[in-house]
């Protein structure tokens, strides 16, 4: 049943009562949704490309995750771990600590975002090593708390206006391999941003000081950029020989995403602390830190914790989802649906000369849009026109990347063949626009 309010009216109200620094793809008003399929108020369907960013990969409203979510609501909804504890904070830390890499003793401790957990793995990192210092990436993106913007590489939307921000944090080169110099082969390419990254230390930040580096195994709103194997197990190894806490920010690359549950299992490393967010839930905010005991174990009682970190409804929720993903084998059809979307862009690159780079990890897709494939300028123009059609015909697209010139694919992992052919039937038609 549609809402007696009008699409209009709460257009209006948004208008006059949110401010515009939150950003809205779609101008649309949800109703309801299921699987990979948004209705609004006015009955139009729209197919999800976008999942919340990366927070669906079980879809809207999963009949096994609302039904975990409405009995424990029935029960209680949030007496506070930190004042009475509950078993599904204590069922999921066990959980996490068992389906995360690595085999030494863990822990897990939940928080409500992305930004949080980022945070506190850096906070525990200071306290486990006894250092200050904290090292991302160029492009990374962890969040938009002041230490997380630190971390993060885009200015705007970003960063812009919002400083200062905090200090001891430094950028170190991440492997771009679409851009790189092109009198380098792959394998030269590779090598040279090895060294560029231990002349960083050298120039920039002695290891001795860094607490923690924090890598995104794929980078997510720097593009869904994929980094070199052989590039990954240098900074694990690098982060071995000094002492280094290595923070995997599985934020939008866990859960399945990229065809395994975790994305640093591509790389044949294991970190020492992974973050977790966005699909954890399905929806709901939770977050968490999972990894080595003797890290998280390193505060003292009271110096770790949230008001409303590890909800009991989010954590009932998020157990239904890992559940559903080994159940419903997710993991196949990740890879399955990559393949799928991959296809459709080749036959897109066939066909229009600014279809750059198509670049994808399971269902972690992305394509670069470009002026032209010889000259490899990012062209954010012809993306937002691309966007634009989508967003108003029917399909929920995103954007990424600094220059804001790529496409990503963050559709549900459940979703159908019916939904997917449909969403790509949009996404034709916008390329051709």
């Amino acid at each position: 049943m549609a809402s007696s309010t009008t699409m209009e009216d709460l257009q209006a109200k948004r208008k006059k009562y949110v401010p515009k620094g939150v950003s809205n793809g779609n101008l649309s008003i949800a109703h309801h949704a299921k699987g990979a399929t948004i209705v609004d108020i006015d009955q139009n369907e729209w197919i999800d490309f976008a999942g919340a960013i990366g927070t669906l990969n079980v879809g809207h409203s999963h009949p096994k995750v609302t039904a975990a979510v409405k009995e424990q609501v029935d029960k209680f909804l949030h007496p506070g771990f930190n004042v009475i504890m509950y078993e599904g904070y204590i069922k999921l830390a066990e959980k996490l600590c068992k389906i995360t890499p690595g085999n030494f003793d863990k822990q897990a401790i939940l928080f409500n975002s992305g930004a949080e957990a980022v945070e506190n793995a850096v906070k525990v990192s200071r306290k486990f090593t006894g250092r200050q210092a904290v090292v991302s990436f160029v492009r990374g993106f962890h969040g938009r708390t002041n230490l997380t913007l630190s971390m993060t590489s885009k200015v705007k939307p970003y960063k812009f206006g919002f400083g200062p921000f905090a200090s001891e944090v430094y950028q170190a080169p991440y492997p771009y391999l679409y851009r790189k110099p092109d009198h380098m082969t792959d394998e030269q390419y590779i090598d040279w941003t090895i060294e560029e990254f231990k002349r960083f230390f050298a120039a920039t930040v002695a290891p001795e000081t860094v607490a923690c580096i924090v890598m995104e195994p794929v980078q997510g709103e720097g593009g869904f950029i994929i980094p070199p194997k052989k590039f990954v197990k240098f900074v694990r190894d690098f982060c071995d020989d000094h002492g280094i806490v290595f923070v995997a920010d599985e934020i939008q690359t866990g859960f399945g995403r990229t065809g395994k549950l975790f994305a640093i299992e591509h790389f044949d490393v294991v970190p020492d602390l992974i973050t977790v967010s966005k699909s954890l839930a399905a929806g709901l905010p939770l977050s968490g830190v999972v990894g080595k005991a003797e890290i998280l174990n390193a505060a003292d009682p009271g110096e770790l914790g949230g008001t409303y970190a590890g909800n009991p409804v989010a954590c009932a929720a998020a157990l239904a989802v890992i559940d559903i993903i080994e159940e419903e084998d997710l993991l196949t059809k990740s890879e399955i649906l990559g393949q799928k979307i991959e296809k459709k862009l080749l036959e897109l690159q066939a066909k229009h000369e600014f279809v750059g780079e198509i670049r994808r990890l399971g269902a972690m897709v992305a394509v670069e849009i470009v002026d032209n494939r010889q000259n490899k300028r990012p062209n954010k123009e012809k993306t937002n026109q691309i966007l634009k059609y989508a967003n108003e015909h029917g399909l929920l697209l995103l954007s990424a990347g600094i220059d804001g010139n790529i496409i990503r694919f963050l559709a549900p992992l459940v979703i159908t063949d019916e939904e997917l052919n449909k969403g790509l039937s949009i996404l034709e038609k916008a390329f051709a626009q």
